[in-house]
């Protein structure tokens, strides 16, 4: 019996003194933790620039509708305008409703958006933007 466990205590030994995979083992631990990282910071410049991006196209939506009446003289050309302008969305007129407000003409819009990830994260933050132009 005390055979045994010599051997054993033995085993043991040796077995901690090994390091032959530790790197293995270390970065089975680290490498998620860090993609996960590396993709969380995409995925807040990604929002970040689509936010960015809503905010440009209400904006000048607004402002086509105040100075250029040719081209959005009706809240359905100045929402397709405001499509136009956020074209690195893919974002559909209906995203956007225009209408006359006391300040002058207001766009609004609110578009989901889809993260890299949406088959782990089924729904994405939702982007909302709005502007109103005398």
């Amino acid at each position: 019996m005390i055979s045994r466990l010599r051997i054993l205590v033995r085993g043991l030994r040796r077995l901690h003194a090994c390091r032959g995979g530790s790197a293995a083992v270390e970065a089975a631990f680290l490498l998620p933790l860090f993609m996960l990282a590396l993709l969380g910071t995409f995925e807040m410049a990604r929002v970040g620039w689509a936010q960015s991006t809503l905010n440009f196209a209400v904006q000048e939506a607004a402002r086509c509708s105040a100075v250029r009446q040719d081209l959005c003289g009706t809240p359905a050309r100045t929402a397709e305008f405001a499509a136009q302008k956020a074209s690195g969305l893919r974002v559909s007129p209906e995203a956007f409703s225009v209408s006359v407000q006391s300040c002058g003409t207001e766009v609004r819009a609110t578009v989901e958006h889809k993260l890299i990830l949406y088959r782990v994260f089924p729904s994405g933050p939702t982007l909302t933007a709005e502007f109103c132009r005398p």
